[in-house]
């Protein structure tokens, strides 16, 4: 019974224990619905690595739903212009063609997307048929669409399915009873570009250095499990040696003075390499030379942004723990786009509260867990019988 009693307390002491260790107050301020919240080094070096332990509170103690952000996008238009001029129009059968060519010979492709046109004709709905030559005499179907005029409502242009490069159009109405004709007509290719810029932020990690066996290693704290962007060595030393990151990092860095022209190149491209370890340790060969006076280090690694509609109250937490587990999913994240339109207020994270969890609950096998799950289901079933017998 006394084996039972153990079992028993630890199991209570196991399923008792808070699930988040770390907490932050977030602060909330602004007049517009949603604020975003961007996440600080010491908070990935407490979480859990792919973010996933992340909640966000209200002061009612609720799940915030969030979503994760870590870019913004530029959208950047261009629009080029390209004139047709009419070259032929005639009647054949039940259809009505028009001809035109470019207005202007062009160096090279001219690339299209779509058609557009200009008519002081009103009251119609026509199907157009469009035909591409360069030549005019061989011509090749490309699409046809609908253009109208009708009630104050429009639609004069016509959207290539493909990008197109021909020299001469042709348009085929059928049933031109309104004899509808077009003032211009003009090529037009819309090119959109999406630039997306990430996140990235810097910091002045801690470190120290040790010399050694011809090599200086570099060791820093505070960089687990951030994306590295890359790392600067402030030094006044001259120097040209390659310097080493792990997983394969290499580059040979240099910092030279001659004859009054400075050459420096001190940073160590890191590609996004994620730090696993507590300590990140960086190593300069040196060789036979005397080690360099490293004065400092700074990191630059790519951050997010926690993005989330105010809740309850005016301050909200953020809980995390490096448990491992599934990643929660909100229906804010399906209308991502669209929030990201709006006018968001930027939030700062305040201080960080971290709680030690007990050392006997990480003890814990797995094997007595389950002892003690098969434990209470025995001491159920017991009291279960005892009782049948007794009435």
């Amino acid at each position: 019974m006394r084996k039972i009693n153990k079992y028993f307390v630890l199991f209570t002491c196991f399923s008792a224990a808070p699930l988040f260790a770390h907490n932050a107050v977030i602060k909330i301020e602004g007049e517009n619905i949603y604020k975003s919240l961007r996440l600080t080094p010491p908070v990935y070096n407490a979480a859990h690595k792919n973010l996933s332990d992340i909640l966000i509170k209200d002061e009612n103690g609720e799940n915030v739903p969030y979503f994760i952000n870590s870019s913004v996008q530029n959208k950047n238009s261009s629009r080029q212009t390209y004139p047709l001029t009419l070259i032929n129009s005639y009647v054949k059968d039940e259809y009505f063609f028009f001809d035109y060519k470019l207005s202007f010979s062009q160096d090279g492709d001219i690339i299209a997307n779509s058609l557009e046109f200009l008519t002081n004709n009103t009251g119609f709905a026509k199907r157009v048929d469009v035909f591409g030559s360069y030549d005019d005499i061989n011509w090749d179907f490309v699409q046809n669409d609908m253009l109208y005029v009708v009630e104050g409502k429009s639609k004069l242009d016509v959207f290539f399915h493909r990008p197109q490069k021909y020299t001469h159009y042709r348009f085929r109405i059928a049933n031109n009873m309104e004899r509808i004709s077009f003032e211009r007509v003009n090529l037009v290719f819309n090119k959109e570009i999406i630039d997306e810029t990430y996140f990235i932020e810097s910091f002045v990690p801690q470190f120290t250095v040790e010399n050694e066996d011809g090599k200086t290693k570099i060791i820093i704290e505070g960089l687990k499990n951030l994306r590295l962007c890359d790392l600067s060595i402030e030094t006044n030393s001259m120097f040209i040696r390659t310097v080493r990151a792990p997983q394969g990092i290499a580059k040979e860095l240099y910092n030279l003075s001659i004859n009054s022209t400075r050459y420096t190149d001190i940073v160590l491209p890191l590609n996004r390499r994620i730090s696993q370890d507590e300590k990140y340790v960086v190593t300069i060969d040196d060789g036979d030379d005397k080690p360099i006076d490293v004065k400092g280090i700074v990191v630059r690694y790519f951050a997010d942004d926690i993005v989330f509609q105010k809740s309850a109250g005016n301050v909200h937490t953020l809980e995390f723990s490096d448990t491992s587990r599934a990643a929660p999913v909100y229906d804010i994240q399906r209308y991502k786009t669209k929030i990201l339109k709006e006018p968001i207020d930027k939030l700062e994270l305040g201080e960080i509260s971290y709680v030690q969890q007990s050392p006997e609950r990480d003890e814990i096998s797995v094997r007595i867990i389950f002892n003690i799950a098969v434990t209470l289901v025995a001491l159920a079933l017991g009291v279960v019988i005892v009782l049948k017998l007794k009435k």
